[in-house]
């Protein structure tokens, strides 16, 4: 134990000294963290919407009302016609259009039908088909409101309920899937990085010629990037609750356990690339770059899975980020307990001490 500490300290002094180092462990998640949270969502806000109300009622004031306590539309009245409004479209000032009809409210009391025109920029189609629903959504809750002397019949209106995300927000889509992502890569990356620079540098010989086993040797390599790693977690936690507003709903011990597992294998994965690489760029290539694609595609927070074909359906099983990303989901926003991922849970043990068992037994006790 004196010696594995005496390593283990030397290891810290090591990586605590590596500024580049530190800056990718701590540097790179933050930043990946604020983007996916803020930048990348499937929320629309603030969309420059123009209304052009040619009625000018009270049904009409009613709506516009409701459409400006949304938070989704940044609203801009003024009568325009069809060309202005075209124009608008063009110069790309605009993204949306709501035009009341001059008879809106008298349609609306006689008839109990009225119509309304809405105009999206069909440039970009995903935001436009939000866009619309949004405010189809806005109309219909008014609609819903109107009583039945209004003249209107009586219609079912289905109620739409979200699941553990009522209030829609979208950094809920993200954070689970960019824990994962960032835990794999960094880890899995600084750890392969950590022993192949010992042989670039000369200094693995004297490590394997000293008196201490290698299987210490390479664990006195993992402890320290285990100890970071899950500082590096509490980061994400920290930002992830108070500044993206993502409630923990499950056990907070629970998702350090589960992360902690998922980081060591992580670390056994670093071991193992570690082992057939000879160079840091090399092992930085196949630990980042090799990794984040398939972690990205096939994780399933940025594409359904269940869409895939069977074949990349069964790739995605070989992922360890993407039972992480299954466990995190289930104790961070449903507020699971270990019963609802024991499953999950199992398999990273599976995987971890088959990626742990073939890092060491691969390990080479002599360099050529």
């Amino acid at each position: 134990m004196k010696q594995l500490l005496a390593f283990t300290k030397k290891e810290f002094y090591q990586v605590i000294r590596d500024k580049r180092t530190l800056l990718i462990m701590f540097g790179l998640p933050i930043v990946q963290i604020i983007l996916f949270g803020f930048a990348l969502t499937s929320e629309v806000k603030n969309v420059h919407l123009i209304i052009s109300d040619n009625s000018k009622d009270v049904n009409t004031l009613q709506i516009i009302n409701k459409i400006k306590a949304s938070p989704y539309f940044s609203v801009d009245e003024s009568v325009m016609g069809y060309a202005d409004i075209e124009e608008a479209f063009k110069k790309g000032t605009v993204k949306s259009a709501l035009i009341f009809p001059s008879d809106f409210g008298k349609d609306l009391v006689h008839s109990g039908k009225a119509q309304v025109q809405i105009i999206a920029d069909g440039s970009d189609p995903n935001t436009a088909k939000t866009i619309v629903n949004y405010l189809t959504a806005i109309i219909n809750d008014y609609q819903a409101q109107l009583s039945p002397a209004a003249g209107l019949t009586y219609k079912i209106i289905p109620e739409t309920r979200m699941l553990y995300n009522e209030e829609g927000n979208g950094s809920l889509n993200f954070i689970p899937g960019v824990m994962a992502l960032i835990l794999m890569i960094v880890c899995t990356a600084l750890t392969s990085v950590s022993v192949v620079k010992e042989k670039e540098l000369g200094t693995m010989e004297i490590l394997l010629v000293s008196p201490f086993k290698p299987f210490m040797v390479l664990i006195s390599k993992a402890i320290p990037y285990l100890v970071l790693s899950i500082a590096n977690f509490t980061v994400i936690i920290l930002l992830s609750v108070y500044a993206l507003d993502v409630e923990i709903k499950g056990s907070i011990l629970l998702l350090f356990m589960e992360s902690a597992l998922f980081i060591i294998t992580c670390l056994s994965l670093g071991l193992l690339i570690s082992n057939v690489t000879a160079s840091q760029q090399t092992a930085l290539l196949i630990s980042m770059m090799g990794l984040q694609i398939p972690t990205l595609i096939f994780t399933g927070f940025m594409f359904p899975l269940e869409n895939m074909p069977w074949i990349f359906q069964a790739i995605s099983k070989i992922i360890p980020a993407h039972w992480y990303y299954l466990i995190v989901k289930s104790v961070m926003l449903k507020g699971l307990g270990f019963e609802g991922v024991w499953k999950e849970t199992l398999i990273l043990i599976g995987m971890t001490t088959v990626l742990l068992s073939v890092a060491l037994k691969n390990f080479k006790i002599r360099l050529s």
